[in-house]
């Protein structure tokens, strides 16, 4: 907590100095007042429940498309050369570029919006998941076989749980990849949600609501990195690791 503390002061006291204006740096005070005016009159949470939705969809169908794809490719030679190479040229195009394509697809719906986070979504869990899977110990996969595993069975023992590590880390760059997709999603010719009202909140110089957008965003994104470690700490159990002592 120390430093978001710290950053609050040096801020208050930049301003205060008028080292920078007001037109430029609002006043963390103006911020808070700001933030407390859109809760009350329930226009933050209006907005932000669109948001979510949006980026929950975009988890599920992303995770679970990042994960079938991933298994394709580890598991198989033939689904590596059919897959890794076209998640790679994915992985490499920004995701606002893909913007202008979704739209003369599928128009201006709630559809490429929830495509382009799915998108984000499935790069970070393939690419990890991927890699977690051809890193497992191969020693570990030859002593299974030794002993009869059938292939259902050396996966299920083996492999997935050996990958998890993986998959997590995967999980937690998706999840940052979703707030990021959904700033550009909300471009497309969104009436509700929080990258409308950052929309807004600009073209009408409404600095105080643009930080407490900042705010939003950086607050959901620390959310969702505790619920990551969370899920680390609870199913990866079994896994001693350096924890900095």
């Amino acid at each position: 907590m120390t430093g978001p503390v710290l950053i609050i002061v040096v801020w208050q006291l930049v301003v205060s100095t008028g080292l920078f204006s007001e037109n430029t740096l609002s006043r963390p005070l103006s911020v808070l007042s700001a933030a407390w005016r859109l809760i009350a009159n329930g226009e933050l949470q209006e907005h932000m429940s669109i948001s979510l939705l949006r980026v929950g969809y975009g988890l599920l169908f992303g995770i679970v498309l990042g994960l079938v794809l991933a298994l394709i490719s580890g598991l198989s030679r033939v689904g590596e050369n059919f897959v890794d190479a076209n998640m790679e040229v994915l992985r490499a195009v920004p995701n606002f570029a893909l913007v202008p394509l979704l739209i003369v697809w599928f128009g201006i719906s709630e559809t490429p919006k929830v495509l382009l986070i799915t998108l984000a979504v499935a790069v970070s869990i393939y690419i990890n998941t991927f890699s977690a899977i051809r890193s497992v110990d191969a020693g570990l996969v030859e002593a299974a076989r030794s002993f009869g595993v059938q292939r259902a069975e050396l996966i299920r023992r083996v492999i997935l749980p050996g990958s998890l590590p993986g998959f997590l880390i995967g999980l937690r760059l998706a999840l940052t990849g979703a707030w990021l997709s959904l700033i550009f999603a909300e471009t497309i010719n969104a009436k509700r949600g929080l990258g409308r009202m950052m929309s807004d909140a600009r073209e009408y110089f409404q600095l105080d609501v643009v930080f407490v957008l900042i705010a939003v965003y950086a607050i959901l994104g620390l959310i969702s990195i505790f619920i990551v470690r969370a899920l680390e700490t609870r199913l990866l159990t079994w896994r001693r690791s350096f924890d900095g002592n």
